[in-house]
C-alpha cells in the first residue's frame, strides 16, 4: 500500500513539473514581436531606428513588411540602409493638418516604408532580420506608435498595431513604440564639449534571456519524465 501510495504521489510530482516546464518554455514565442531598438530617443534629433522582425510561422517565411509612420507627430525625413536581397519603398503623403515646428511648417511627410523579400531573401522560420532606418527631426511628444504588418509566404497577415497602455497586460500583437524624451540642455562654456555616440546594433539581451528561460523550462520538463519513468518501473516491481 505505501509503495502505490509513493508511486502515485511521484506521477502526480512530475506531472506537475513537466506542466511546469511548459509553462517556462512559453516566453520563447512571446518574445517574438516586431519591435523597435532603441526604443527611446531625443526630441529634436535625428535617430537612427531598426526595426527587427523575427518569423513566428514554422512552414512560412516572412517576405514583406510595412511599417505605418507618424502622421499627426511626423518625422520631417527618412532615409534607409540597403538591406541584401531586399527592396525598399518610402512613400511621401500630403498631411491631412499641416504641422508647425520650430523650422516652419510641415505640409508633407514620410508616411510608409515598405520592404519586399526578392527570390530566397524572405526570413525564414526561426530567424529574424533588421531593417535600419534614420528618422528626424523626432518630434516633441512624450511617444510615437508605428503600425507594422508583416505578410507571410503563403498568403497569411500579421498586424503589429495593437496599443499598449500603461499598467495593462500586453495586447497579442502589439505596434512598436518610441518614447521619446526631453531634448538635452545646451552645455554651458565651461562643460566639454560631447561626443555623439556611435549607433551600436539592436540588443538582443531581451530575447536571448527568453531563449535560456525556455531551455530551462525543457529541462524541467525533461527532468518531470524521467521521474515519472522512475515511478512506473518501481510499481512494475
Amino acid at each position: 500500500m505505501t509503495t502505490t501510495l509513493r508511486s502515485a504521489s511521484l506521477r502526480r510530482t512530475a506531472a506537475t513539473l513537466a506542466t511546469a516546464g511548459l509553462l517556462l518554455a512559453v516566453p520563447v514565442a512571446a518574445q517574438a514581436h516586431v519591435t523597435v531598438n532603441p526604443d527611446t530617443a531625443e526630441a529634436g534629433s535625428y535617430a537612427t531606428l531598426v526595426f527587427k522582425v523575427p518569423t513566428e510561422k514554422a512552414d512560412a517565411s516572412t517576405t514583406r513588411i510595412e511599417v505605418d509612420l507618424p502622421t499627426e507627430h511626423p518625422f520631417t525625413s527618412v532615409s534607409y540602409q540597403p538591406v541584401p536581397g531586399w527592396t525598399t519603398t518610402i512613400t511621401t503623403s500630403k498631411l491631412a493638418q499641416p504641422v508647425k515646428t520650430e523650422d516652419g511648417t510641415i505640409t508633407e511627410a514620410p508616411t510608409k516604408i515598405v520592404w519586399t523579400a526578392g527570390k530566397d531573401a524572405g526570413i525564414k522560420a526561426g530567424q529574424f532580420q533588421q531593417f535600419p532606418v534614420s528618422v528626424g527631426v523626432v518630434p516633441d511628444v512624450p511617444s510615437v506608435s508605428f503600425k507594422a504588418i508583416q505578410t507571410y509566404s503563403d498568403g497569411s497577415v500579421v498586424k503589429w498595431v495593437d496599443p499598449t497602455k500603461p499598467g495593462a497586460p500586453e495586447p497579442e500583437h502589439p505596434a512598436p513604440v518610441l518614447t521619446i524624451g526631453a531634448a538635452a540642455s545646451p552645455a554651458s562654456p565651461s562643460n566639454a564639449p560631447s561626443v555623439a555616440a556611435a549607433p551600436q546594433p539592436a540588443d538582443d539581451s531581451s530575447s536571448d534571456s527568453g531563449v535560456w528561460f525556455g531551455v530551462a523550462g525543457l529541462a524541467v520538463g525533461v527532468v518531470a519524465l524521467l521521474v515519472a519513468l522512475y515511478a512506473v518501473t518501481r510499481r512494475s516491481r
